[in-house]
């Protein structure tokens, strides 16, 4: 039987992932056909104090990594926020999705058992279960920044709808 740890995050985290990627595509296409300057969008934000679009889809892709390496006992990749079009975006989208497929489902099998320290050694330190970790941290976070890339595309203009944000399930 496979790991519900294994079920609820990386099927789930690629249905978004591939979900964001189109839409990413559709906003580059309303770029184009609009002649908007890409970087309108890629800087977008929602308000002055949040992060834009670049940003959003970085830590999104990042949660997805870190989840998944967490539950899988592996260690997380770092990877560099260099990311600045849209086609370093679907590179860093694809490379996301290529790290969480390199996990086989008996992978998560202990992961019920496994401890998650966040931000180890520091005085924001924090343990927890990796069930309390997937479920109340990792996948709202994840979630929170690929629906905020939604959110300013559409806010922006492009036209994308539920369908879009759900992508193929």
């Amino acid at each position: 039987m496979t790991s519900p740890l294994y079920t609820a995050s990386v099927p789930v985290m690629q249905q978004m992932l591939r979900a964001m990627s189109d839409v990413l595509k559709k906003a580059e296409d309303h770029a184009t056909q609009k002649n908007i300057d890409p970087n309108a969008l890629l800087q977008a934000r929602l308000f002055p104090d949040m992060f834009p679009l670049v940003r959003q889809v970085q830590i999104a892709s990042d949660f997805s990594k870190g989840i998944s390496s967490r539950l899988a006992g592996a260690e997380v990749p770092s990877w560099p926020d260099t990311e600045v079009s849209f086609a370093d975006l679907q590179a860093l989208i694809a490379k996301a999705l290529d790290h969480i497929e390199s996990f086989k489902p008996e992978q998560f099998d202990q992961s019920e058992s496994r401890e998650i320290v966040l931000r180890p050694g520091t005085p924001k330190e924090r343990k927890l279960t990796a069930s309390t970790y997937l479920l109340h941290y990792g996948l709202p976070q994840f979630f929170f920044h690929v629906t905020t890339v939604y959110d300013i595309l559409r806010h922006n203009g492009v036209e994308i709808g539920k369908r879009d944000y759900m992508g193929a399930y």
